[in-house]
């Protein structure tokens, strides 16, 4: 009798290992059923592009894509998309320019003097208003030059692709 006390604590030892596993296996078990609500850190790899197949911005070879779900620094599109979806979840997302970066505005194209660009500046060029606003040169003349300050995306249908890395 007394021989099998001196087992009981091994015995003991051994159950809490056991039960130690199992704790571990059920929260990753929990943890990859978890879907991406607001509030969660969510990280993914993504490629976007555009209808005709031109991608404009990937993860791949990068680290991917963090952001808090929910929070006004997304497009509404990816928010929505991203919205239910579970880590190692892959799938294909169409963002309708109302939910991207909007419609495009030929109000946002202005004109002026060329003088107040840089010299030797060209058509293509991003430049920062005195704001902190990108915009674009869409031409450069002699006197007058045009600058377009729409986001570049703006009035497009946007296509990402995205795989979901993490949830915190």
């Amino acid at each position: 009798m007394i021989r099998n006390l001196k087992r009981v604590p091994i015995l003991l030892i051994m159950c809490g290992f056991v039960m130690c596993g199992l704790m571990v296996w059920a929260s990753s078990a929990i943890a990859e059923d978890r879907v991406a609500k607001d509030g969660d850190k969510v990280s993914i790899h993504y490629t976007g592009s555009l209808e005709d197949k031109t991608v404009f911005d990937t993860s791949e070879n990068r680290e991917p894509l963090e952001f808090t779900l929910g929070d006004k620094n997304l497009i509404v599109g990816m928010t929505n998309g991203v919205r239910g979806m579970k880590v190692g979840e892959s799938k294909t997302i169409i963002i309708p320019q109302e939910q991207a970066y909007g419609p495009y505005d030929d109000k946002m194209v202005f004109e002026v003097p060329t003088k107040n660009l840089p010299p030797g500046i060209k058509a293509g060029t991003p430049l920062r208003d005195p704001q902190g606003n990108m915009v674009m040169v869409k031409e450069v003349n002699a006197e007058k030059s045009l600058l377009d300050a729409n986001h570049i995306l703006a009035g497009k249908t946007l296509i990402f692709d995205i795989k979901v890395v993490s949830i915190k």
